[in-house]
């Protein structure tokens, strides 16, 4: 059995990705910056199945928000904020929660975890598909998941042997953000599958991410293959 930290494991995808590792009986933490919240989802995720409050946006309180993870086998980065930002209306104080927490936190959870990592964990980064479609109000999140995107070389490089890797999913059809547009988005029909991707295919991605002891520093899009269109 594994140990599994799944950060921004209490909603969404990186929920779906907690309760496959628990019902593979992994021991599993999940976190989110609400700690009874993070505590009622473990619950519900049930197995070995622990919850803790932790807040990338202040990445100086990551190391102590850490301290009673003992080892870490599979470490799954979720968390995001995307406020809605432009240039016309720019607003600073988003940005830079934005970028904080998808840069700078996303680092300093690697830094603090990494001397409890054993011989083959892995770690999987979540980006998404703005890094290369913009869209209206994305400025900030294109910024920082092409910033997901490079971050990955250098600390494949300096976490060497572990391999760190990161998924860029497209819009998930089933997912709580889009469920209600999963058979009339407008991506639908650029898309050669003829549909939107969907959560148990961008979780299928991170299991191939986490164990595929060959891939390394890769960046995986998972879009059905919009960007090829």
């Amino acid at each position: 059995m594994s140990t599994s930290i799944i950060i921004g494991g209490s909603n969404g995808l990186g929920r779906m990705i907690a309760q496959r590792h628990a019902d593979r009986g992994d021991t599993v933490v999940v976190t989110s910056r609400d700690g009874t919240r993070a505590k009622d989802v473990a619950a519900d995720i049930g197995g070995n199945t622990d919850g803790i409050a932790i807040d990338l946006a202040s990445p100086e309180t990551i190391a102590a928000s850490l301290a009673g993870v003992a080892e870490v086998d599979h470490l799954v980065i979720t968390a995001t904020q995307q406020f809605p930002n432009s240039l016309q209306d720019f607003n600073v104080g988003h940005a830079i929660e934005a970028v904080t927490i998808k840069l700078v936190g996303y680092t300093e959870v690697v830094r603090v975890l990494r001397d409890r990592f054993t011989p083959k964990a892995s770690v999987v980064l979540f980006g998404g598909l703005a890094k290369d479609r913009p869209y209206p109000g994305s400025t900030m999140v294109t910024a920082f998941n092409g910033g997901i995107s490079t971050l990955v070389n250098t600390l494949a490089v300096e976490m060497a042997p572990h391999r760190v890797n990161a998924v860029h999913p497209g819009v998930v059809g089933d997912s709580p953000k889009w469920a209600a547009m999963a058979d009339t988005h407008p991506h639908i029909p650029r898309t050669p599958i003829g549909r939107l991707v969907i959560m148990n295919e961008v979780a299928d991605a991170v299991d191939f991410l986490l164990t595929n002891n060959a891939v390394n520093a890769t960046n995986l899009i998972v879009d059905g293959g919009l960007t090829a269109n």
